[in-house]
C-alpha cells in the first residue's frame, strides 16, 4: 500500500543558484519546507516551516504557487510518494539556519547532484522553463 506525504516547499533562486538546506543526519540537500500539519493550510504550513528552518518571514502578498511535483521520497520506504507543492515568495529578515538545519547552501546547476532526487527534478524543470522563456 502506498503512502503519500504532502509537503510545501520554498524555491528561492538568486543568480542561477537555488537556496537549499540539509538537516542533521541527511546526506542530501532539500528545498526548504516540510510537511503540512493536520488542520493547517498549505500557505500557513509554508510560512511556519520557513520561519522554523530559516528564521525569515515570507511576504504573504508575494507567495505564488509554482507547481506540484510528485515522486519517490529520498530515504522513504518503498511505495512512499512525496507530493511537493512549491512556491516562490519574497521574504523579510536574514536567512539564518535553525538548529534543525545542519547546512544552508546556494547550489548552482553544476551542484544539482547534491540535492535529493525530487529537488533535482524540480530545479531541472524550473531551469528548463527559464531557458524556454529566454529563447522565446
Amino acid at each position: 500500500m502506498s503512502k503519500t506525504i504532502e509537503t510545501v516547499n520554498w524555491v528561492l533562486q538568486e543568480g542561477g543558484r537555488t537556496l537549499s538546506v540539509r538537516t542533521h543526519g541527511r546526506d542530501r540537500f532539500y528545498l526548504p519546507g516540510g510537511k503540512i500539519d493536520a488542520g493547517e493550510t498549505a500557505l500557513n504550513a509554508l510560512k511556519r516551516e520557513i520561519r522554523e528552518e530559516l528564521g525569515v518571514e515570507l511576504k504573504a502578498s508575494s507567495i505564488c504557487e509554482i507547481g506540484v511535483f510528485t515522486g519517490h521520497g529520498h530515504h522513504q520506504p518503498d511505495g512512499t510518494i512525496v507530493r511537493m507543492t512549491c512556491f516562490y515568495a519574497e521574504y523579510s529578515g536574514t536567512l539564518e539556519p535553525s538548529r534543525e538545519i545542519a547546512e544552508m547552501r546556494w547550489l548552482g546547476p553544476d551542484e544539482r547532484h547534491l540535492m535529493a532526487p525530487m529537488g533535482q527534478k524540480i530545479t531541472a524543470h524550473l531551469a528548463g522553463m527559464e531557458n524556454s522563456h529566454a529563447e522565446g
